[in-house]
């Protein structure tokens, strides 16, 4: 495809009807950003998303769900603030992020993903 750039992002949307195949069923762990329009944090939020997006393609799927368009995930998952970012892994989420933090981001992802691959073997 010759309009696939190195800086293209890798976020893909997600709805209340893909939600369970896309996030729950993937063989990636996948992180979603629950946002709104509205909502200026999360604007703030999105041009490092996107960056992120593409250090971690291959290792991390970085999926965006409005939030007002789509308010079943969001309950069942208990966002109340936006924006809020799950990561999930093997269909339970693993860590919640709330507000605009940009710059902790990296390190929460890679938090996270050093507990989803460190063996659960206690000595």
């Amino acid at each position: 495809m010759s309009n696939m750039t190195s800086e293209q992002n890798h976020l893909f949307a997600v709805t209340d009807q893909n939600f369970e195949s896309l996030v729950l069923q993937s063989a990636l762990p996948v992180i979603v950003d629950f946002w709104a329009e509205w909502c200026p944090h999360c604007h703030a939020l999105r041009p490092g998303y996107e960056r992120l997006s593409t250090i971690y393609a291959g290792k991390v799927g970085f999926a965006t769900m409005n939030a007002d368009e789509n308010p079943l995930a969001p309950a069942r998952f208990g966002v109340q603030g936006l924006p809020t970012l799950i990561l999930f892994n093997a269909g339970k989420p693993v860590t919640h992020i709330v507000g605009p933090h940009p710059n902790r981001l990296p390190q929460r992802i890679e938090q996270a993903l050093a507990e989803i691959t460190l063996p659960q073997i206690q000595g």
